[in-house]
Parts: structure tokens; C-alpha cells; sequence
């Protein structure tokens, strides 16, 4: 049986694997005009981070950068509710979730 202690995996391959997800989200964000996109995106953007910080706290031995991934998730998951709130409401007010049609925010 395989050890998971002793794998090949080192911090770079995490940082690289976490650039490709933030560079993913970044490019749907920058590029999408569907909103629900966009927040998907965001939740890569944050999901890369997240993905840093806990590859950095397990390579230094402490736990600091896990317990701020905690905090990014708390506040994502507020983001995420908050989000489809208006997305729900934009939706009812405008009939569109199309970021480009939404361009002032006159109701």
C-alpha cells in the first residue's frame, strides 16, 4: 500500500495548478456576459486562492493559511447568497440576466 506521506506532489505543482484555475476564472469573468457566469468565475478566482493558501500552510507546517481559507469561505458563501439575490430580483424587475443589457442600474 501506497503512502500519502511520502508522494512526489511539491508546492510547486499546487501553485501551478492553482494559477490555471485563477487564470480560468479570470478569463470568464473578463469575458462573460452572463452573470451566473461571472459569479461561477469568482468562485474559481476564490477557490485558486484558497488553493494557494493551503498548499502554503502545509509546505510551512502551520496552519495559519488554513484558517484563512476559512474565512474565504465564510465570505463566499455570503457572496454566493447575496449574489443569486440579485440575480433572482434582476431577473423579476428586467426579465435578462445578461451582464451588457444591464447597464444602468435605473429600475
Amino acid at each position: 500500500m501506497a503512502s500519502f506521506c511520502n508522494s512526489n506532489i511539491m508546492l510547486g505543482h499546487y501553485l501551478i495548478l492553482s494559477g490555471i484555475v485563477f487564470s480560468v476564472g479570470l478569463v470568464g469573468v473578463v469575458t462573460s456576459r452572463n452573470v451566473i457566469k461571472v459569479l461561477l468565475s469568482l468562485e474559481l478566482l476564490l477557490a485558486a486562492s484558497n488553493l494557494s493558501f493551503v498548499a502554503f500552510s502545509k509546505f510551512n507546517g502551520d496552519y495559519a493559511g488554513q484558517l484563512i481559507v476559512f474565512f474565504v469561505i465564510l465570505v463566499a458563501a455570503a457572496e454566493v447568497a447575496i449574489g443569486l439575490a440579485i440575480i433572482v430580483l434582476m431577473y423579476r424587475r428586467l426579465s435578462t440576466i445578461q451582464a451588457d443589457e444591464l447597464r444602468t442600474m435605473k429600475w
